[in-house]
């Protein structure tokens, strides 16, 4: 089965069996459940609002490459410690009623019970790459859900401009904790010796 990635012309289509069914209609109408079992049976990306879906476009080569990058690094100081690190696709609950699935999520302790196999309850770090389709969804959208939700740490990984930005959680809203351009070394508040040079995230495409 295959989903369009369109927003204002959502439709499923199975081949198989000449299935061709629009979606558009339901928009604000989708419960939890229909959610978990649209996403249970697609590979498109697919957020959830109290009831709206939205189908987020592939991303491209330069996008999972930088995705990958960064990962692998996490995973090498975070494993060792405890920690638990994941990509999308992965549902993640911001709060009752919405579903985001950012490109990469952290959790410092892997024992935490927000770690659940449908869909994780919540993060602690999460990575967001802009995407050049709405580069606004990343950059000015996600800041307001994810300090929301309470995430403490956001990076917006932004290739349009090869900067990095991290925010961290104060109070209910973010701050900015850094602006880092090429030739510097971004770096966590939350996490102590995670750093990483701009030049090589930019640059592993």
């Amino acid at each position: 089965m295959t989903t369009d990635a369109s927003t204002s012309d959502l439709r499923i289509v199975r081949a198989v069996d000449g299935l061709d069914l629009a979606l558009e209609p339901l928009q604000g109408l989708w419960s939890v459940e229909q959610y978990f079992k649209l996403t249970n049976q697609t590979n498109h990306l697919i957020e959830f609002t109290d009831g709206v879906i939205e189908v987020l476009p592939m991303p491209t080569r330069d996008h999972q490459i930088i995705l990958a990058f960064l990962y692998e690094l996490l995973v090498l100081l975070l494993r060792p410690q405890g920690g638990k690190v994941l990509f999308a696709p992965l549902r993640v609950q911001l709060r009752p009623g919405k579903f985001r699935e950012p490109d990469l999520v952290v959790l410092l302790d892997a024992q935490d019970p927000r770690n659940q196999n449908d869909a994780w309850l919540g993060a602690d770090l999460v990575i967001e790459i802009v995407s050049p389709d709405r580069p606004t969804r990343d950059t000015d959208e996600k800041p307001l859900d994810y300090a929301e939700a309470g995430f403490l740490e956001y990076w917006i990984v932004n290739p349009l401009t090869a900067t990095i930005i991290v925010l961290v959680l104060d109070d209910a809203a973010y701050v900015t904790y850094g602006v880092f351009a090429r030739g510097e070394r971004a770096r966590s508040k939350l996490i102590d010796d995670f750093s990483v040079s701009v030049d090589e995230v930019f640059d592993a495409t």
